[in-house]
Order: C-alpha cells, then structure tokens, then sequence
C-alpha cells in the first residue's frame, strides 16, 4: 500500500471512529416485514436491472485501471458509515445520510446500485437496520432513486458552468432528500390513507421525516465536498483515470 492509499484509508477511518460511536436508533432503512410481500417482490424485481447494469459498469471500470477498487472501495465504505448514523426526529423516528452521492459523481449511479446493496446487506444482517425482506425498496430508494438523481444534477451543474464544488453539493444534497422523497411513496403506496389514500399518506411520511432530513442532507453535501477535495489533493492520478478531473476544475 502506497502512501496516497495509506492517506486515503486514514481519511475512511477517521469517519469511521467520528460517526461509529454514535448510539443506535430505529432509522430510515425500511425495517424488517414492515411492506407486504407483493411490494418486497415488486421493488426487487424492479431493482434487478439496475443491478446487472452496475455489475458491468464495475466491472468496465476496473478493466481499465485495477487501482480504482481503491476508489471505489472508499466510496462504498463512505455510504456504509453515513448510511449507519442514525439520528433521532423530533417526530420520534430517526433519519440518517445516505453517502451514496459520492459514488454517483465518481463512477455513475448504475456502480452504486452495487456498492448499496452490499452495504444494506450488511446493514441488515449485522446491524439490525433495514431487513432482507425490505431490501429491493431501500435499495431502490438509496441506491438507484437517489444517486440517478445526484449524478444528473452534477452533470447539469458542469454543463452550465457552475463551481465544481457547488455542484458536488448540490447533487450529493438533493439526491439525499430524494432518497427519502422515494422512501416515503414506497411507504404511502404500501400503507394508503384510510382519509385520501396514497397522497395523503406520502405527505404524511414526508413530513416525519423533514425535520432531520432537510438539516442532514446540508449536511452530507459538505461532508461530500471535503471527502472530494481531499482526493483531488491525494488520489489526483486516479480521479484523472476515472476522468472526474477532465474539464471540471472551474
């Protein structure tokens, strides 16, 4: 391991130790048995694609430079460790980040479909937060909904020659917010309102989790925009590789 890898694994465990303390709580993460069997199914179903489509985009990525697994690894470890940061609503449920944001700017959203449900897995298997039986919905929401979302941001934001950095804050902030946006229709469309039926019930989930959620993705954005910046002054030849640097330093 060279020296750029040693510093780069630091940084990981720096946010490993920062956040891995924090108590845990019930999250975001669809809990285990809580949809009905049909939208388990339906939302796995619907997820597969995407998935295969990121196995070869992975794949595609490290044929061309087998360094980039450490990028790549970084990326995933970044979404494990925000995606488990719990933090408690004042509504009485909890809302975490999502770190998916990252990986979508670096290596497309399709990668990410792969690095997320590696991580919920995990997550569900290890640490109680989310289930195997939920995981098509939260993989969809947080690993397809929302890094579709933040990669097409940051591609917006470069074609019209906006900051790079902001750019990157925006895409990582927004595709956060529109993970639990997804969540919350997976939630309203499981269990409608006796009183105005889907909608009714996706305002209602929306408005338990806005609270955390508003303030946590400004958060992530930034956090996002350091984790950036000190890879463009550590890992600067792989970006280059992965062509993240090509036509972006405005």
């Amino acid at each position: 391991m060279n020296k750029k890898e040693k510093k780069i694994v630091a940084i990981i465990s720096f946010f490993a130790v920062t956040f891995g303390i924090v108590p845990a709580a019930n999250a975001m993460h669809i809990m285990e048995g809580y949809l009905p069997p049909r939208f388990c199914i339906l939302w796995g179903v619907i997820c597969m694609p995407f998935l295969v489509a990121g196995y070869f985009s992975i794949k595609k990525t490290l044929s061309k430079n087998r360094k980039s697994i450490t990028i790549l690894a970084m990326a995933g470890a970044f979404i494990f460790v925000l995606s488990s940061l719990k933090i408690p609503s004042v509504t009485g449920s909890c809302s975490h980040m999502t770190g998916t944001g990252l990986g979508a700017i670096l290596f497309g959203p399709t990668a990410v479909s792969i690095l997320g449900i590696i991580v919920l897995v995990f997550q569900a298997t290890l640490l109680a937060h989310g289930g195997l039986t939920t995981l098509g919905a939260n993989t969809f929401s947080m690993a397809i909904a929302g890094p579709i979302l933040s990669y097409g941001i940051y591609k917006l934001c470069q074609r019209l020659k906006v900051n790079k950095h902001v750019g990157i804050f925006l895409a990582a902030s927004f595709g956060d917010i529109f993970t639990y946006c997804v969540t919350s229709v997976e939630l309203g469309l499981a269990y409608p309102s006796a009183n105005g039926g889907v909608a009714a019930s996706v305002v209602k989930f929306l408005a338990v989790f806005a609270p955390t959620q508003l303030p946590l993705a400004i958060i992530e954005g930034i956090l996002t925009v350091v984790i950036i910046m000190g890879l463009e002054t550590y890992a600067k030849s792989e970006l280059t590789v992965l062509e993240f640097l090509k036509g972006s330093d405005n």
